[in-house]
Order: structure tokens, then sequence, then C-alpha cells
């Protein structure tokens, strides 16, 4: 009996991670895709928690003269609105700094799991 339900488990993980995108563009439109389909009131509250949780990255990872070129984070949410896994267009030492200090993180309860969102970053001065 045991056999049979490790086998369904581990075939119901496989269909999930098949699921789950492969590089960063399919992840970027799964997040755009996500995030056009909230609600004004849940956009709001998703970011809100983004600029909290962006506001700690970006101070944990500041340096003097940082190359403020710009990126993109994309994440994916869990049931609980915590951070799975991440996907990242650019190459700075801020971007996978900030990508880091990201992952593991929990934003707001997204209406379904998983849910993409992304963080757009463009600096001015």
């Amino acid at each position: 009996m045991r056999l049979p339900l490790i086998l369904f488990a581990l075939c119901c993980a496989a269909h999930a991670h098949a699921q789950s995108p492969g590089d960063y563009p399919q992840a970027k439109a799964r997040a755009d895709a996500d995030e056009a389909s909230l609600p004004a009131a849940q956009r709001d509250a998703l970011l809100q928690a983004q600029t909290t949780v962006l506001d700690a990255a970006i101070t944990a990872c500041a340096t003097p003269n940082a190359d403020t070129s710009p990126f993109v984070v994309v994440v994916e949410l869990d049931a609980a609105g915590r951070v799975q896994r991440t996907w990242r267009e650019g190459g700075t030492p801020l971007a996978i700094c900030v990508q880091k200090q990201i992952n593991g993180t929990t934003l707001t309860t997204p209406p379904r799991a998983p849910f993409f969102t992304s963080f757009e970053l463009t600096f001015t001065r």
C-alpha cells in the first residue's frame, strides 16, 4: 500500500514542477498575467507588500557607487504569500543581492497558488 502512495506523491510533485516556468521569460509572462488578473484592492495590497520587501532589500544591498542598471526579479508565491522561487533579468551585483534578499520573504496572501509577480527596478538620479 505504501508504494502506490509514494508513487502518487512523486507524480504529483513532478506535475507541479513541470508547470513551474523554466526560465525568466516564462516566469515574467506568468507574473504579468497574474498581476493583471487582480482586482484593484488586491493589487494595491500586493504593491504595498512589495514596497516593504524591496525597501529592506535595497537597504541591505546598498553600496557606494552601485551599478544601478535596470533589473527585474520575478517571484513565485505559495498560498501563504511566501516566495518559493525567483528568476532575474539583469546581472549587476545589486540585482543579484536584491534577488537573494527577496527569496524566502513573505508578501501578501495571493488569490491562488502558485502566484507570480515581479519587481521591476529602474533607478533615476
